[in-house]
């Protein structure tokens, strides 16, 4: 049998997503949607379908019935999020991998706000970076590549020197558009994806810090 061979990589930096990559909040997302889709008589399961990776601003604009006000159900949606973290969890050994990291080598850029952000990390049990670029920061959104552009810089790095952990699609397509390599973690199989490594999760990524950036090993899948 053909083994198959351990993956290395080596960055300057490392950009990672926060829900469904560092973050499992399943639960608590869907909780807060369905909620939505209830207040106005929607489709749960099609607003569920493409707010993966979205900020939520534009998953309401998308999805709200005609003549409402997107900006109210927006800040609705957030404080309905901020207040409900029940059953958020780190993904398996992305706590481990963070605390292996030196704070000015990653950054968190995420789709959802800064509040939400913070409380999610905590709820979690994980660490906030120096650097955190969230919805609150960027005009555009995923898959503009705005946010990695920005962390990328603030890092003061090339983001082709960076490499990119996403989950969703469209965070896949940011990352391509800002010219960072990227690791798809989880099971997401879309266009994206295509010739990208993968992890199932972080338990068998080992890191090591050098002079210049991070040594990484990752675990064939």
């Amino acid at each position: 049998m053909t083994s198959v061979a351990t993956i290395e990589l080596t960055a300057q930096a490392l950009l990672f997503d926060m829900d469904g990559t560092l973050v499992d909040s399943t639960t608590a997302v869907e909780r807060t949607w369905r909620r939505f889709a209830d207040r106005h008589g929607l489709d749960a399961e099609a607003i569920l379908a493409g707010s993966h990776g979205q900020r939520t601003a534009e998953t309401v604009a998308r999805h709200a019935p005609p003549g409402a006000d997107v900006a109210a159900e927006t800040a609705w949606l957030v404080a309905q999020d901020v207040a409900d973290t029940r059953g958020t969890v780190a993904v398996p050994g992305a706590a481990a991998l963070l605390a292996a990291l030196p704070p000015h080598r990653w950054a968190l850029v995420t789709s959802a706000g800064r509040e939400l952000a913070v409380r999610r990390m905590a709820a979690a049990g994980l660490p906030l970076p120096e650097v955190v670029i969230s919805a609150d920061d960027v005009r555009r959104g995923k898959p503009d590549p705005e946010g990695y552009l920005a962390a990328a810089a603030r890092l003061g790095v090339d983001p082709s020197a960076a490499v990119v952990f996403e989950d969703a699609e469209l965070g896949l397509e940011a990352a391509h558009a800002a010219g960072a390599p990227a690791v798809v973690v989880g099971p997401h199989a879309g266009p994206a994806t295509a010739g990208l490594p993968r992890l199932a999760d972080f338990r068998a990524v080992s890191v090591k810090a050098t002079d210049s950036g991070v040594r990484l090993a990752l675990p064939p899948v």
